[in-house]
């Protein structure tokens, strides 16, 4: 299994490896959900409440979402196909 700051910073698939952004995971992956929605990496931080499996990060990423984007979307929206973000059982990484 991915760690969270992998499973975070996947911008793909390679056969049975997620490849991973190597500079984005060592800036950013410190950071907590919240905070990397407010530093507007959204598409991080919907990975990282999806990663926790906890509904308060989710609704967390959406309520910052709209409120910074000023879009309407609902705590019961998935964001998951706007940013492409699925969980996927992978068991290795290339970090570019």
């Amino acid at each position: 299994m991915l760690s969270r700051e992998e499973f975070i910073f996947t911008i793909g698939y390679d056969g049975p490896a997620a490849v991973v952004d190597g500079q984005a995971k060592r800036r950013y992956g410190s950071l907590s959900t919240k905070e990397l929605a407010e530093k507007g990496l959204f598409r991080a931080a919907w990975s990282s409440a999806v990663y926790s499996k906890e509904q308060a990060q989710l609704d967390t990423v959406v309520e910052l979402y709209n409120r910074i984007t000023g879009s309407a979307l609902s705590a019961g929206t998935s964001l998951d196909r706007l940013f492409g973000v699925f969980p996927v059982d992978v068991k290795r990484s290339i970090i570019l």
